[in-house]
């Protein structure tokens, strides 16, 4: 009865152990037929006072899915991968065009507007959420692009 009793109170402290983190607004990009690779985005909010970091993602859509982020080098934008995409104590980080994302690459089928496609987010504290996320026309999601002449305009205005 003790090891019973061990083991719920383990299972407990162990759930409670996990960060609460909220996935919103999450899709993937539609890309041309034939196109390799792909790109997911999404928000996410660490709604517990523990850090915790986004490790690794995966879906059946791909044959692998990376964590990227894009950084300006003398002047110059380059793609990289990142080892995980951490999340402080009650903060929230946007993955985004232009900015923090989940590479889908080699993709197994065409990713085409209006359907949806799933993928898994792994955690550094052994949580993980799956989710079905919407694809979404390429330019969606990137909101206000700055024009050469320092105009804004909306990308569904292009």
């Amino acid at each position: 009865m003790n090891k019973v009793i061990t083991l719920i109170a383990a299972l407990t402290l162990s759930a409670s152990a996990f960060a609460e983190v909220k996935v919103d607004q999450p899709y993937a990009r539609a890309v041309p037929p034939g196109q390799p690779n792909s790109a997911a985005f999404m928000s996410l909010k660490n709604n517990s006072d523990t850090e915790v970091s986004l490790v690794s993602a995966s879906s059946s859509v791909s044959k692998v899915a990376e964590l990227h982020a894009h950084t300006n080098e003398n002047g110059v934008m380059k793609m990289r991968q990142v080892p995980q995409i951490t999340l402080k104590g009650n903060q929230q980080v946007e993955l985004k065009p232009g900015g923090l994302h989940i590479m889908l690459i080699g993709l197994k089928q065409n990713l085409v507007k209006g359907e949806t496609v799933d993928l898994t987010l792994n955690f550094s504290d052994g949580s993980s959420k799956s989710l079905d996320i919407n694809v979404k026309d390429v330019m969606s999601g990137m909101g206000q692009m700055k024009m050469h002449n320092g105009m804004q305009k909306k990308a569904q205005d292009q």
